[in-house]
């Protein structure tokens, strides 16, 4: 054998060693394959520290380009260079603090550090408040002055000049809200230029004439030489990382004031209220909530281990206060501490004892100071405020919320008109069928095996046909094949990331030696997006759709499964300094390229597995190679209020679990809870048996139909929540808390959720379980989705269940849009007529809203959509028109009626209505609240009003 035939095959065995070990991985998560704090040199140094009055001071305060600016000096050691702040505030009680490195310093710093380019949206800039006077004075109980910047007629912002602090108050009680370094833990690690041999052993010499003659020189010579060692390298499982600028971290503790619990700070298996991590009580090995994009296998529940996406956002919430936000724009690994009370016992420091307080330790490798305080007071003012700064989140087109079928790998063309067939057969609707790697031709992107699918356009036309879409994958890792358009393109025009040394980086992934486009770059990202026209993605349609996955960006064999962290971007930047928006700017890439095939006319559908904040923008999210167990059902919940909080509405979790065979009770009571998520789809391993709907007995495919159901009944609801999401940033799915915020049961449940304001879900966690424990809050009632039946707000019940659902309730108050004809996909239901489900209060009155626009268009932003609100009060339902009317905005119409009208706790006994537009009377009758096979508690119904969707109206009750 020749040695180039030796090579190949030598690098054939690695491969195929390294997928071995990938895949065994899946079998046994290994902890000890990724970091822990203690391995990550920059959160050991944090952790070490204690709290203390702190030793920074604000000098130089004055007002600069309409902001606050200040130098912050260490009045104890006037060696290190100062730092540069600056606060601006915006509409809205929004406070931006930056902290960077002086880049007039003597020396200045080797480079400038990585600032994160666009994630705070371009209109944001707008609203800035421009600060003219600088209004500084002693508030009580200061020794030194303060600086105030004006928020809102409620807010203001303080920078204490002496010792440095931050923090926002309420003016009118001057109680504190959220607060930065009030524990003295602010570090920030300077860049630096590694020096030349000769001058380190110099200033070695200097030293060593202060050492005391009792110490062991040798021992402080072999500490200072590893010191010196770990300050320009970090080694982990065999993977060295250079570090040419020394260490960068910045650390600082925040307290919110007036929380019961802190929330957010995705992605983690964790419960929703975030435990606390450190401090008195814990065990010394507790460790941080970890920010880091990994791909992560089987992940563990009820770990702070970091996943795919990392969002360093954290919400607070309490009874005293409300609701208060704190975001940190940066996209380098940060690891997060919650303390417990009286960790900081030893400080010294006294801080307001007058509310409750929740610290936080916050840690980051890399990057700067670019911080947001958000200071409510409501929930969905966080939000809103939150998503002021990163963008709510992208109206998605109609098909995209209904349900999805997924399995690595539908094998052939044969197997996917096989599975689309028998959908029909068994009367069950979906929307969109996808297509994993192995539809490409030799893990080759954009490419198809022409022998399992020569014929890709026809085989998506004959979905199309039906109403369905399909979606394909497309990850970053990109083979090196020489013969390969897409490799050889990118090579000639220099667009990878490059390794330490200069060179197109080369790992590992599906295709084998892989490299990866930098999408940072500007240029890289427009080049990227034109490879999704028909011309370039031969094969593709306008039903054809994308799937983001393993953009973290995962390599099997670079440290942690990820890149190094001294690989080179544009403009020189580390990985370490981006690695948690590298899936960010794929994502944002992709989106853009299926924007642009069609000329900027429909709306794009991208599934991304890496986040970071302002993901939203982009497409939908799901939470990765989840299990096919109860806890990883029960799990997803938390994880994915989590990511609604943190402005990703769009969000969901493998329907029966991505590895292993999932029971069939388990797969029903997922489907079941999935069918309310708001990203619906079920997906499988390639290992896993096949597990389409009508593959578990006739009574299971009965149930699992009939939650599928469910979720296209309910599309016209959870198309509004979308378009409220997407002009609000308030998510479609919510914890209970952000609906009752004052009542203190509901801040700490996380196994129950509202879908908008009007539907509380209560999963089911537990196999054969016969009752469940549903607390319903608020002092209104709440009727049954299904049957009608009525239960009080303010208690927990007791409900036997059975396999028929879960517990699901509709709020007193609301009412609710509904289709009930039951077609083969969301696009065919189109024209279809509506139910309104009218949910009365104690006040017999009730209202909710309905969006309706093309579903796939942006003619909506241009005014072309119905928005109506129905308001039922005294014996009379009103449809009133809530969309612009002016002359310039284009107009949606449809011919969609509402052919019935359901009244749940009517107290009267009424015979007739009476539609006051056509002067005509309909009967009043008793019906089924639910139409399927006969089940529901008779109710109040009206029959075929004939009212059409888009008019002005009113019916009244006789």
């Amino acid at each position: 054998m020749n040695p180039p035939q030796m090579k190949n095959l030598t690098l054939l065995l690695l491969l195929l060693l390294l997928f071995s070990l990938h895949l065994t991985s899946v079998l046994s998560w290994k902890k000890d394959e990724f970091r822990n704090c203690n391995q990550t040199p920059f959160c050991k140094r944090a952790r070490s520290r204690k709290p203390a009055p702190s030793s920074l001071i604000a000098t130089d305060v004055s007002v600069s380009d309409g902001d606050l600016v200040a130098k912050i000096t260490n009045r104890r050691d006037d060696q290190i260079k100062p730092l540069i702040l600056s606060l601006s505030a915006y509409q809205d009680g929004i406070l931006r603090l930056k902290i960077d490195e002086d880049p007039s310093s003597i020396p200045p710093p080797p480079k400038k550090r990585f600032e994160v380019p666009n994630v705070v949206v371009p209109e944001f800039t707008s609203k800035k408040l421009w600060l003219q006077n600088l209004d500084t004075k002693t508030l009580d109980g200061d020794s030194s002055p303060s600086s105030i910047v004006y928020l809102n007629e409620e807010y203001d912002a303080v920078l204490r000049h002496e010792p440095f602090e931050i923090y926002v108050r309420d003016k009118s009680s001057g109680k504190r809200v959220i607060s930065l370094n009030s524990h003295g833990l602010f570090d920030f690690e300077q860049l630096k230029h590694k020096k030349p041999k000769s001058d380190q052993e110099e200033e070695k010499h200097d030293h060593d004439q202060y050492q005391d003659d009792d110490q062991d020189q040798d021992q402080v010579q072999v500490k200072e030489e590893k010191d010196e060692d770990e300050n320009w390298a970090e080694t982990f499982r065999g993977h060295t990382d250079s570090r040419p600028y020394g260490p960068q971290s910045i650390s600082f503790d925040v307290s919110f004031y007036g929380a019961d619990f802190v929330y957010g700070i995705p992605e983690h298996a964790t419960s929703f209220a975030l435990k606390p991590t450190r401090g008195p009580g814990l065990e010394d090995h507790s460790e941080p909530y970890r920010l880091f994009n990994l791909d992560v296998f089987e992940y563990v529940n009820e770990a702070p281990f970091g996943l795919y996406g990392s969002i360093p956002f954290m919400i607070s919430h309490g009874k005293t206060h409300g609701t208060s936000g704190f975001f940190w724009l940066n996209a380098a690994e940060m690891q997060i501490d919650v303390l417990t009370a009286g960790w900081d016992a030893d400080s010294g420091i006294s801080l307001p004892s007058d509310r409750s307080r929740i610290d936080t330790l916050w840690m980051s490798e890399a990057g700067i100071v670019d911080a947001f305080f958000f200071v409510g007071p409501k929930p969905k003012d966080v939000v809103r405020q939150y998503t002021s700064v990163t963008g709510t989140p992208a109206m998605p087109q109609l098909f995209a919320t209904a349900y999805h079928q997924c399995r690595w790998n539908y094998r052939d063309e044969e197997d996917v008109e096989n599975v689309d067939t028998k959908f029909d057969e068994n009367n069950i609707p979906y929307d969109v069928l996808w297509l994993d790697i192995e539809h490409t031709d030799g893990k080759r992107y954009f490419t198809w095996d022409r022998v399992m699918f020569p014929h890709p356009e026809e085989m998506q036309n004959k979905l199309a046909a039906k109403g369905r879409h399909m979606v394909t994958i497309v990850d970053p890792h990109t083979k090196r094949d020489d013969g390969y358009f897409l490799h050889k393109e990118a090579t000639q025009k220099g667009y990878y990331v490059k390794d330490a040394n200069g060179n197109d980086f080369d790992g590992w992934c599906w295709p084998g030696s892989s490299s990866y486009p930098d999408t940072l770059n500007p240029e890289i990202r427009s080049w990227w997006a034109d490879r999704f026209s028909y011309e370039n993605y031969v094969g593709s349609t306008p039903s054809l759709y994308i799937w983001n996955d393993m953009n973290e960006p995962s390599v099997f064999n670079g440290p942690e499964l990820t890149m190094p962290r001294d690989a080179l971007h544009y403009g020189g930047v580390e990985h370490r300094e981006l690695h948690n928006v590298y899936g960010y700017y794929f994502h944002m890439a992709t989106a853009d390229g299926l924007q642009k095939r069609g000329n900027g006319k429909d709306r794009p559908f991208v599934l991304s597995r890496a986040i970071f904040a302002g993901s939203q923008r982009y497409g939908a999210i799901w939470t990765g190679d989840n299990t096919a167990e109860w806890e990883h059902l029960r799990v997803s919940v938390p994880m994915i209020l989590s990511l609604g909080l943190t402005g990703i509405s769009f969000s969901g979790a493998d329907v029966g679990g991505f590895f292993g065979n999932p029971e069939p009770e388990l797969l029903v009571r997922w489907y079941q809870v999935g069918a309310f998520y708001p990203f619906f789809r079920a997906h499988a391993h390639h290992d896993t048996k096949r597990r389409e709907p009508w593959l578990f007995g006739e009574r299971n495919t009965e149930l699992i139909r009939d939650a599928i159901h469910v979720r296209y009944m309910l599309l016209p609801y959870f198309y509004t929540l979308f378009r409220e999401a997407n002009t609000s940033g308030v998510p479609v799915v919510r914890p209970l808390w952000m609906e009752f915020p004052s009542e203190e049961a509901t801040f700490n449940n996380d196994e129950a959720f509202m879908v908008g304001n009007s539907i509380l879900v209560q999963g089911i966690y537990a196999e054969r379980a016969k009752h469940a424990s549903v607390y319903l809050p608020g002092k209104q009632s709440w009727y049954d989705l299904r049957t009608g039946t009525t239960y009080k707000g303010s208690t927990t019940y007791k409900l036997d269940i059975s396999e028929d659902s879960i517990p699901a309730f509709q709020r007193a108050g609301t009412i609710i849009p509904r289709k009930d004809r039951f077609r083969r996909s969301s696009t065919q239901m189109v024209n279809d007529p509506y139910t309104l489900v009218i949910a009365l209060n104690s006040s017999q009155a009730a209202e909710g809203e309905l969006y309706v626009d093309d579903g796939k268009s942006f003619d909506f932003k241009h005014g072309a959509y119905i928005h109506r609100r129905f308001v039922f009060a005294d014996g009379k339902l009103t449809s009133v028109n809530l969309a612009p009317t002016s002359p310039g905005n284009s107009r949606f119409s449809t011919s969609s009626v509402v052919e019935r009208i359901i009244l749940l706790g009517n107290a009267s006994r009424p015979k007739s209505a009476h539609i006051e537009s056509t002067n005509l009377n309909v009967d009043i009758e008793l019906g089924p609240l639910w139409l399927q096979r006969g089940r529901g508690s008779a109710v109040v119904t009206i029959r075929k009003p004939g009212v059409r969707i888009a008019d002005d109206w009113t019916i009244k009750i006789l």
